[in-house]
């Protein structure tokens, strides 16, 4: 394989310092870049899991995908089953009443702030026509999104002997989706509190998610928690450009009696975590959108090369002190030949630093090169023979 080692003119104004270093009492975790979705930090981030309710994302994203498609509306309603409602009595309620027909937002509003069960199965039943199937849609949704280390066996996360199983990674990876292809629907996990009717009571219920209220930028997404599970947050906060997703789980405080201390104390993990994350990582361009990087020799081209192009450009997330011994390595198909069109991927670059995953994204031509007439082919290959 042909092989152009590119070193970035920039590359090399810093000395090397020491590694910055995350760390924290969950049993798992992971931050990703929101932009790009990589991985940026670890700690048991690809063991499935126990998610309790953050596995509530996936079913806000079967309501959301739904809406984006026209299948549902905003406005449309769904019947509160005497099944749902006996949900109430299963952990996080959202007060829903037996009979009532709550709209599609309603019910987005109840999962999201106030994690009711309640409303994830009247959701389930709404859209799935029984939870069964429900499910069913789940775990082939999840297959579609690429959530490999998932599976799912109900609606709202509750613990069951089957098992309802996430990786930290999959949750960010599930919460990078919710951010991005769903922008205007996305808003409703930053609100940060629900006020709804039971009975002619009104009851607000603040959002859980008490990083909303600590951390500059932050605006979603979910927390849960279960005896299994521990204390658990998928986070995400944007300061200018840059998104940061952090997943915990498996925060426990046997320390404190009292349920609204550990909510606070999973607030504060995830809030420092983000804060030195934003400190200690940055985004750094490494080329321009069409920008040519690299001539790529063409075997049997009108012309001899074909100008090489990371497409929509590309920038990188990374610790400070890992950015001076920033590298990128292009790599070629090998026996590249005429006809090439514009656009056509043609190899791939990786880009590699110190305390950094590597991370490589393809290539493409800058612009056609046709296949050269017959008579330019023999002649090249005589001069090749004869050795001028």
């Amino acid at each position: 394989m042909r092989r152009l080692l590119l070193v970035l003119p920039f590359l090399f104004a810093f000395a090397p310092v020491a590694k910055a270093a995350l760390d924290t009492r969950a049993e798992h975790a992971l931050l990703m870049d929101g932009e790009s979705g990589q991985v940026l930090w670890q700690k048991d981030g690809t063991t499935p899991m126990a998610p309790a309710s953050m596995s509530k994302l996936m079913t806000t994203e079967l309501i959301f995908q739904r809406i984006k498609d026209g299948r549902l509306n905003l406005t449309d309603t769904f019947l509160v089953s005497e099944a749902a409602w006996r949900h109430n009595l299963n952990g996080s309620s959202s007060f829903a009443r037996v009979g009532d027909r709550l709209t599609v937002e309603d019910l987005i509003r109840r999962i999201v702030i106030a994690s009711g069960n309640d409303a994830c199965m009247v959701v389930a039943e709404g859209i799935g026509g029984t939870t069964q199937n429900f499910i069913r849609m789940m775990n082939e949704r999840a297959r579609q999104l690429g959530l490999a280390q998932s599976t799912f066996v109900n609606a709202d996360g509750l613990p069951e002997p089957a098992g309802q199983l996430m990786s930290a990674l999959d949750l960010a990876k599930l919460a990078r989706h919710l951010i991005r292809d769903y922008p205007q629907y996305y808003r409703y996990f930053s609100e940060k509190s629900i006020t709804v009717s039971d009975r002619g009571k009104e009851i607000t219920q603040p959002n859980r998610d008490l990083v909303l209220n600590m951390l500059p930028g932050a605006d979603g997404l979910k927390t849960g928690h279960t005896d299994l599970a521990g204390y658990g947050i998928t986070s995400s906060a944007k300061r200018g450009e840059q998104r940061l997703i952090l997943v915990l789980n498996g925060l426990r405080y046997p320390e404190y009696s009292n349920d609204y201390f550990p909510n606070i104390r999973r607030a504060e993990e995830s809030t420092r975590l983000l804060e030195q994350a934003f400190r200690e990582f940055r985004r750094y361009p490494v080329y321009a959108a069409n920008q040519v990087i690299a001539q790529a020799p063409v075997t049997d081209g009108a012309a001899l090369t074909v100008p090489v192009t990371a497409g929509q450009g590309l920038a990188v997330t990374m610790l400070v002190d890992s950015k001076a011994g920033m590298k990128t390595a292009l790599t070629m198909n090998p026996n590249l030949t005429a006809p090439i069109a514009a656009g056509q991927r043609i190899g791939a670059l990786t880009v590699t630093a110190p305390n950094f995953p590597n991370l490589t994204v393809p290539v493409y031509a800058a612009q056609a090169v046709p296949q050269a007439n017959i008579a330019v082919r023999l002649w090249r290959k005589a001069k090749g023979l004869i050795g001028l």
